[in-house]
């Protein structure tokens, strides 16, 4: 079911990028004392407000950014448009080296993307921030060097010529989409690791030994006084990684092994760490153990170039080398490279070493360096670090075919620190449209505005989750992402259902709104706050009438909002201001005023966010600087980037709310400075409590006896 609401959005005389005329037309809203009205016109699109079955309705948030670990967002429609990226399948480059499928990615991950710096764009790490799916019809890429990606509509992929969509909108409207020929930057597919078979791990035991370690047997005495032989396998390397692979050998020698330690580390030598085997078998067949085979399979080969890669080789300056001082061993490494067809060189550089020092360097570049790593498979990782490389645009990255896949998929997606990431050796970009309202692929534009979606049945869907056997009773936040008070909150009464079954409950619940309209619930909440379980805060943007009509033209006015923290702290509901988003050299020189407003209603605490951009958002928010503001348009653009490291945005972890450089330390001193001299924040606000929580009985249920 659909249904018209009153806000509409003019549509006349504005651009592809923002599309909403509305957003931003001052002739089109005015605001109100406790709310928002809007008059009609005749080239105006009605505002639609559609049902969404909910299946959970409480959200999980790892970030240590924010104070609270789960929310409710009973409204969806405030968003940006989010696109969908590619199939659980897909390799992601890690910060290792190694890959890992998109499907399998965690919040935290360390993960390459990366970042322009000057004529260039190189690689980064960065950090995974959010991960997500839906089921979205798929379109599948190929490449002229073989390379497949399998993506939604909306994915976007860097091109020699920037930034293009896997397909246009097939709705007529303009936007960069691959062609063919279009040519995508990276390194083309990743290599698949050879599977670790016996011949596999025999080659990598071999490469091992030979390289840096030692087989010996070693006479133990046990406490009966008997004499037993064991082989001892001594490793002198820095990093134990590849002690866990040499221990399982084809002829389970090792199977049964405890580390030991061989030796302290001293100023003329490193720590030894060895493995001790339960049997005299490791002794009795080293010599098997460590023989080269007469006829050397594919897979014995790539577990010597591992093992003997781990053992004396190195990567420095974009460069793999391994090097030795056995000719023998130059001759296996060079007959393994060229069985795994990979490009070399052997030099001879005058090391100051009693024996003669030859060097195996790989040849390639990047995309080959790559390509050993993951079909060879190092046990030990930390050698390879590819921060601050050119993203190669050399590889034959064409595009062939855009197909679709003719059914639909389940598609990953993910946030990351560098608003890109590296999709099976191509440069992907990721969605930075907020992920929890991506899965109804709202656009940023016109969508943003007339597009609502409610959550119907949240208070039902709620109840069935608190009654889980399992649940653990948490402080729950309702609004982090949407604001739960928008203007169609009156009619619907989504919000109130929730509150009413956190009364029933007893159960913790903090609000965060822009709207006066939270005053009507203030019988659910005082009666909350009686008892420790509740707290609402009021986000304040800008004391200036005008500023606020064009910045939140449907949000209550700042007279409203600082009403209804007046009113909501003197029934007994404990009420701070959020001054979000600081907009610097826009809005935060109001910081102080807005504070000491907040001190005057008896808002106890306070707290600010500064400005996010995200994907897409950063287009928007610059194209409505240009048209309210344009002669400083480019001075707020240049600030901002001073605070989040020369761009738009750094969501990492610790500097997304708050920001890095001289202005936003400038801000956190004024921010602690008013605090103090205004008595707010003077007191630590403890959690609210979750020790009267009782959960709802699920339907059906059989109820307790009453004594």
């Amino acid at each position: 079911m659909r249904r018209t609401i009153t806000g509409k959005q003019n549509l006349s005389g504005r651009g592809a990028l923002s599309n909403p005329s509305g957003r931003f037309d001052l002739r089109q809203l005015a605001p109100v004392d406790d709310g928002w009205y809007v008059e009609e016109s005749p080239d105006s699109v009605a505002t639609t407000l559609e049902p969404e079955t909910a299946r959970s309705i409480i959200s999980h948030n790892d970030s240590p950014d924010v104070p609270f670990e789960s929310s409710i967002n009973p409204y969806r429609g405030c968003e940006s448009g989010c696109v969908y990226c590619v199939s659980g399948d897909t390799p992601v480059l890690m910060a290792d080296g190694v890959t890992r499928e998109i499907a399998h990615l965690k919040v935290g991950d360390e993960i390459y993307g990366t970042e322009r710096r000057g004529w260039y764009r190189r690689y980064v790490k960065t950090r995974v921030l959010a991960h997500w799916s839906v089921i979205k019809p798929a379109y599948r890429v190929k490449l002229e060097d073989g390379t497949e990606l399998v993506a939604g509509a909306d994915h976007r992929w860097l091109t020699r010529r920037g930034w293009k969509y896997t397909t246009d909108t097939q709705q007529g409207q303009q936007r960069a989409y691959l062609r063919h020929g279009d040519k995508l930057m990276g390194v083309g597919a990743f290599a698949r690791a050879e599977e670790k078979n016996d011949e596999y791990r025999r080659g990598y035991l071999c490469g091992m030994i030979r390289g840096d370690g030692m087989l010996t047997p070693r006479r133990l005495v046990n406490a009966h006084g008997g004499v037993a032989q064991r082989g001892v396998f001594r490793l002198p390397v820095c990093a134990t990684q590849g002690l866990d692979r040499s221990q399982i050998n084809p002829q389970g020698w090792y199977s049964q092994t405890r580390p030991l330690l061989f030796s302290l580390a001293t100023e003329r030598g490193r720590t030894m760490p060895a493995f001790q085997g339960t049997s005299r078998a490791p002794v009795e067949h080293s010599p098997e153990l460590i023989a080269w085979p007469e006829t050397p399979s594919r897979s014995w080969h790539t577990g010597f170039l591992a093992g003997i890669f781990d053992a004396d080789g190195s990567y420095s300056g974009g460069m793999i080398r391994i090097r030795s001082s056995e000719n023998a061993i130059i001759t296996r490494i060079r007959a393994a490279l060229r069985t795994l067809d990979f490009k070399f060189s052997v030099e001879h550089p005058p090391f100051a070493h009693p024996r003669p020092m030859a060097v195996v360097r790989l040849l390639g570049g990047l995309r080959e360096l790559l390509r050993f790593f993951h079909s060879v498979d190092p046990a030990i990782g930390g050698k390879l670090d590819i921060s601050g490389q050119v993203v190669p645009s050399s590889a034959k990255l064409g595009v062939v075919s855009i197909e679709p896949v003719g059914r639909a998929m389940r598609l990953y997606d993910v946030t990351t620190g560098s608003e890109d990431f590296i999709a099976n050796g191509v440069v992907s970009h990721n969605c930075y449209a907020r992920p929890s309202h991506a899965y109804v692929g709202l656009s940023p534009g016109l969508d943003f505005e007339t597009r609502l979606f409610y959550k119907a049945d949240a208070a039902k869907v709620l109840e069935a989750e608190l009654a889980k056997p399992g649940y653990v009773c948490k402080p729950i936040t309702v609004g982090a992402n949407t604001d739960p008070y928008q203007p169609v909150e009156r009619r619907m009464r989504i919000t109130r259902s929730i509150l009413e079954v956190f009364a029933r409950t007893r159960h913790p619940v903090t609000v965060i709104t822009k709207h006066a309209l939270v005053l009507r619930d203030i019988d659910l909440l005082a009666d909350l706050a009686r008892d420790g379980l509740a707290s609402v805060a009021v986000s304040v943007t800008s004391l200036d009438a005008e500023l606020k009509r064009a910045l939140e033209p449907r949000a209550a006015s700042p007279l409203a909002r600082l009403r209804a923290v007046k009113e909501l702290n003197a029934a007994g509901i404990p009420s701070g201001v959020l001054v979000a988003p600081v907009i610097p050299a826009l809005t935060d020189h109001e910081l102080e005023a807005i504070l000491e407003a907040a001190a005057e209603v008896g808002a106890p605490w306070a707290g600010y966010v500064l400005l996010r951009l995200p994907y897409e958002i950063k287009d928007l928010f610059y194209e409505w600087l240009t048209e309210h503001y344009p002669q400083r348009a480019a001075h707020v653009m240049s600030v901002i980037r001073s605070m989040r490291g020369g761009r738009e945005n750094d969501p990492r972890f610790g500097t997304r709310m708050r920001g890095t450089g001289p202005f936003a330390e400038l801000l956190r001193n004024r921010f602690r400075i008013a605090c103090r001299r205004l008595n707010l924040n003077a007191s630590t606000r403890g959690p609210l409590s979750t020790a009267l929580f009782r959960p709802p009985t699920p339907p059906g249920s059989q109820l307790g006896l009453g004594f």
